[in-house]
Order: C-alpha cells, then sequence, then structure tokens
C-alpha cells in the first residue's frame, strides 16, 4: 500500500532530522503541507523555517544541525568545533560557523549565529563532514580548528587557544605535525610555535 503525503513527509522528517519546507521540493510535494502537520501536531517547529518531529529527542548539537542545516556552504569553527571535538569546558552560547569571503551574509532568522568570513585555503582545508541529528555538517577538523584559535585569538582569547593546543596533544586528537600544517595554511605558524615547542 502507498504511502500516503502525510506519511512521506514524517518519513523525511525521521530521515534528515530537522526538516524544512524546500526539502518536499524534491520529492514533488507542495511545500504548504508542512504547516498542516505543525497545526495538527504532527510536526514541531524547531525555529523559523525549521521542523521535527515532536518525539525527537535534542541532543547538545541541534543549534549546530539548525545552523548548518540553514546555511549548507558553511563550517562550524572555532568555539563551536572545538566544542564538538571535547576540546573546551566552553559552552558556545552560538553556533560559530565560517563562510567563504565574497559570498552574500547568509539569513539566519532567528538562530544564534556567529559568522566569520573566510578565504581561499584557509577556508577549504581540513573540512570534515559528519551527520548531526540525521543533518549533513561540515566542520573543521582538530587540528585546523586549533590554528584557526590562533588566528581568531583577538575573537576568542589567547587563553582559548593555549588550552586548545594543550588539550588537542594531550588527548591525541591530532598529532604536533598536523596542527603545524595548518597553521602554515593560516599563517600563524610564527605565533604558534613557541607554545608547540614547550609542550613536545
Amino acid at each position: 500500500m502507498p504511502l500516503s503525503t502525510s506519511e512521506k513527509i514524517l518519513h523525511l522528517a525521521k530521515e534528515k532530522g530537522i526538516l524544512r519546507p524546500r526539502d518536499l521540493d524534491a520529492v514533488g510535494i507542495d511545500r504548504r503541507w508542512v504547516t498542516r502537520l505543525y497545526e495538527r501536531g504532527q510536526l514541531v517547529r524547531a525555529s523559523r523555517g525549521l521542523y521535527t518531529l515532536p518525539d525527537s529527542e535534542p541532543t547538545a548539537n541541534r543549534s549546530i544541525a539548525e545552523v548548518s542545516k540553514r546555511i549548507p556552504s558553511g563550517v562550524v569553527c572555532l568555539l563551536s568545533a572545538l566544542q564538538y571535538h571535547g576540546l573546551t569546558t566552553q559552552i558556545p552560547h552560538r553556533v560559530w560557523i565560517a563562510v567563504e569571503s565574497k559570498t552574500r551574509k547568509p539569513k539566519v532568522g532567528d538562530l544564534p549565529v556567529k559568522i566569520l568570513w573566510f578565504s581561499g585555503d584557509s577556508f577549504t582545508s581540513g573540512i570534515d563532514t559528519i551527520e548531526v541529528e540525521g543533518v549533513t555538517t561540515h566542520i573543521y577538523n582538530p587540528a585546523k580548528t586549533v590554528a584557526d584559535c590562533f588566528k581568531f585569538r583577538n575573537k576568542i582569547g589567547m587563553d582559548v587557544a593555549v588550552e586548545a593546543l594543550k588539550d588537542c596533544l594531550k588527548e591525541r586528537k591530532a598529532t604536533a605535525d598536523q596542527i603545524w600544517k595548518y597553521a602554515r595554511i593560516c599563517r600563524v605558524a610564527k605565533i604558534i610555535q613557541p607554545y608547540l615547542e614547550s609542550l613536545l
């Protein structure tokens, strides 16, 4: 027996974790169906334009999933990447995300987001693709994140950058060589060198 339209949408929401009305375009269903299911209580509004199933359990990374859904070309970076990789005790109140320079500022609505513009190899290097609550998410790997922390030390604090470096090596999330590689790409090799040498 073929699935009803409602069942197709609920199945899609379960598969994706977070559903946007535009996701229905790919399966040929009118976007207005999302509003119908929301009004019936079969979908819950996570934030403007983002919906989940009522029984879906949000994880600590729900906000990362929501922002990744809204900005699919962005890359989770700095404090949010540190938190995801277990390299900080800080819990950022916003999702830190990198977008390629010269791109238009993404529309994020009511989501708590801190946007930074990266360019060239600094944007494209060290990206891992992961799944967060069913959402394909791009995030910088631990070594690249540490290098970025030194690059943006004026925004997050030198103490956070140094702590991230120590934890990354101690927890064996990356090798010194990997960190050094990204430090050169981010043009912070001279800044990171004394800290790296003191820990080896």
